[in-house]
């Protein structure tokens, strides 16, 4: 049987090391660690993991990318699923609500712009590591 690419290029663990060295402005700061959208976490992925990337064989996606499926997509569905199976628990996951967001744009290390293609049609999905973790 093949390992999943999520098996096989150990995306959670990678996942997980690009969570931990996000910090949080203020210490002492009540909410604990920081969520980062999916669109944060494929950007971050891609820039750090340009192989794995590569062989995930998806655009970090956003508008105008000609793309129905994109590597952010794959990213959160992959997590959600993970999270309410029990299989990912170093994680949590939440939603922003679409209610009164007209865009919500990114920006690589390199400067390039990306909108979220879904504001007007989903709640945007983000995940941070478990304050316990």
């Amino acid at each position: 049987m093949t390992a999943s690419k999520w098996d096989q290029y150990d995306i959670e663990n990678k996942l997980i090391a690009i969570m931990s060295r996000v910090k949080n402005n203020k210490k002492s700061h009540p909410f604990k660690r920081p969520y980062l959208t999916a669109y944060q976490l494929a950007i971050a992925f891609a820039e750090a993991y340009p192989v794995e990337t590569r062989a995930i064989g998806l655009p970090i996606g956003g508008q105008g990318t000609g793309q129905r499926n994109s590597l952010a997509q794959y990213l959160a569905g992959q997590l959600t699923q993970r999270i309410k199976s029990g299989h990912t628990t170093q994680i949590e996951g939440a939603f922003v609500s679409k209610n009164n967001i007209s865009e919500l744009r990114f920006r690589t290390e390199q400067g390039k712009s990306i909108v979220s293609s879904l504001t007007d049609a989903w709640d945007v999905s983000m995940f941070r590591l478990r304050s316990d973790a």
